[in-house]
């Protein structure tokens, strides 16, 4: 069979892992239909510490984040985290390993994790920069995840997650600039300054940076160019299924909207909601609204 390792005997089958972080925002009945490994990021709050979606709740963070002067900030999984989480693998009889994270132009956790995997010999990782986060690295983990449980090749895996992250494209509108811009994650800082002129910063991401690109006076406009973009895609790629993922930090009612307008603009698209969480919400602050689309893994033709 094409693209598949496969053994007559099932008891030697090569077994492949999926592990990721918390960025990715997966529900728990996804993370459970599709086998993965999540492992937490740490958000710090004042002089507490938090593992995200074990210990925090996104009521509790965005309370603290509207009243208290000490901004949180983040810490990267450690490589005690990862090799705790990979030797648990290895010993429930895993070979591979396909280990997705978070951009590596938002952190340095990328680089720590090929250095350690050199020397990591209990398994054959694969890491994979997501160039992205939340909902675009949360379909590459899916789609890693689906292929994995039917025993393709990790080699193939890492190729058709490759397809499918340069398939991706990200838009999304920040309430304000002062998060990212305070963390350092905004590459082009100087070219916008947004919440001086009360508009909704548009950003992308390139190249795993995040970028400004746009400023639109109101959500509703950030919509309406985030939907040309979409349009402009699906032009150029008239035989790809679509599908379109909306997210939101703590704005659950513009959420919802914006993907049943998604849905009526693009009947043809797979619509899908994700949510940002702590993580990612201490760089992009309350009430962003941001857009993944990609070829859909779902529904290859």
């Amino acid at each position: 069979m094409h693209g598949y390792t496969q053994w007559e005997n099932e008891d030697n089958l090569m077994k492949t892992a999926v592990v990721t972080d918390t960025a990715s925002y997966l529900t728990p009945e996804q993370i459970e239909k599709y086998n993965i490994t999540v492992l937490p990021i740490t958000v710090i709050l004042g002089d507490k510490q938090y593992k995200e979606t074990e210990e925090l709740t996104d009521d509790k963070f965005y309370d603290y984040l509207r009243n208290e002067p000490e901004l949180p900030t983040t810490a990267q999984v450690s490589m005690g985290q990862i090799q705790e989480a990979y030797d648990r693998l290895v010993a429930e009889g895993y070979d591979n390993i396909i280990s997705i994270h978070l951009s590596l132009g938002i952190t340095s956790f990328m680089d720590n994790l090929r250095m350690f995997v050199k020397e990591y010999d209990k398994a054959k990782i694969y890491p994979f920069d997501s160039m992205a986060a939340s909902a675009a690295e949360a379909d590459l983990v899916m789609l890693a995840g689906t292929l994995a449980q039917q025993n393709v090749d990790p080699e193939v895996i890492v190729s058709k997650l490759e397809d499918l992250r340069a398939s991706t494209d990200i838009y999304f509108a920040v309430d304000d600039l002062k998060h990212l811009s305070r963390t350092g994650r905004l590459s082009n800082r100087s070219a916008i300054i947004g919440n001086l002129l009360n508009v909704k910063p548009l950003l992308t991401f390139k190249d795993g940076k995040i970028y400004a690109i746009d400023k639109e006076r109101t959500m509703h406009r950030a919509f309406r160019m985030i939907s040309l973009e979409i349009q402009k895609y699906a032009d150029e790629h008239p035989d790809w299924n679509l599908h379109i993922t909306v997210v939101d930090s703590n704005n659950r009612e513009m959420l919802t909207k914006w993907a049943d307008d998604f849905a009526e603009v693009f009947p043809e698209a797979r619509v899908s909601q994700s949510h940002l969480g702590p993580a990612i919400s201490v760089h992009t602050g309350e009430k962003t609204m941001g857009v993944v689309w990609d070829k859909d893994f779902e529904n290859e033709n």
